[in-house]
C-alpha cells in the first residue's frame, strides 16, 4: 500500500509541476472528488481539479488525474488532462470535466472533435457541445503529455464543426474573445455582425 500511495504522491507532484510551467502556480485550493477517480465511473468516481488565476483574467481548472494513468487512451497530445476555463468562479465547468475524465479511458478525445453536452448544460444555457482544442504539449516524467481545452459551443457552431468549418469557428471564437473560455449563455460567434 505504501508503494502505491508514493508512486501516486510521484506523478500527482510531476504531473502538478509539469503543468504550472505552463499555467503559473496553482491555487491552493484542490477541488476533490466526493468518489475517488479510481473507484470508478459506475459508483461516481470523478477526478481531482486543479484551479489557475494567475494564467490568464478568470479561472483555469484542469483534470488532475490523467497524465500518468495508464488506462486513458492516449491521443496526439499522449496522456493527456482535461481543461476548462471560466471568467469567473463558476462551478459548473470544473465539475463537468471531472465526471467527464472517466470517458477518456474509453475513448479517444482528439483535438478539434466535439462532443455534445447538451444534456449536462445548466437551464437556459446556449452551449451544447465542447469543441476539443490542443491547448499546451509538454513532457512529465519523461512522457509526452498535454492540455485538451474544453470549449463550450452553441448549435449554430456544432453544425458548422459537423459540416466541416471547425477552422472558421475556432478563428470566429478568437475573434470574438471568447476562446480559451465556456461562457454558457452567449449568442454564436457565427451570428455577430463584423465590426
Amino acid at each position: 500500500m505504501a508503494d502505491d500511495t508514493n508512486e501516486w504522491e510521484e506523478w500527482w507532484n510531476a504531473r502538478v509541476a509539469a503543468v504550472e510551467k505552463v499555467l503559473g502556480k496553482s491555487e491552493e485550493m484542490v477541488g476533490h472528488a466526493l468518489i475517488p477517480f479510481q473507484l470508478g465511473v459506475d459508483i461516481g468516481g470523478a477526478a481531482d481539479v486543479l484551479y489557475f488565476r494567475h494564467h490568464i483574467a478568470g479561472r483555469v481548472c484542469i483534470t488532475s488525474e490523467l497524465i500518468g494513468c495508464e488506462e486513458q487512451v492516449p491521443n496526439a497530445l499522449g496522456n493527456y488532462e482535461l481543461m476548462i476555463c471560466h471568467r469567473d468562479d463558476e462551478d459548473w465547468g470544473p465539475a463537468i470535466i471531472s465526471r467527464l475524465a472517466h470517458y477518456t479511458l474509453e475513448a479517444k478525445l482528439e483535438p478539434g472533435d466535439t462532443m455534445d453536452i447538451g444534456s449536462a448544460t445548466p437551464e437556459g444555457s446556449t452551449i451544447v457541445a465542447f469543441l476539443f482544442a490542443e491547448y499546451a504539449r509538454f513532457e512529465v516524467t519523461g512522457k509526452k503529455a498535454g492540455l485538451l481545452l474544453c470549449v463550450g459551443i452553441t448549435k449554430d457552431e456544432l453544425n458548422a464543426c459537423r459540416k466541416g468549418r471547425r477552422a472558421d469557428v475556432e478563428e470566429a471564437l478568437k475573434k470574438r474573445g471568447v476562446y480559451p473560455y465556456t461562457d454558457l449563455y452567449r449568442d454564436s460567434v457565427l451570428r455577430c455582425k463584423r465590426a
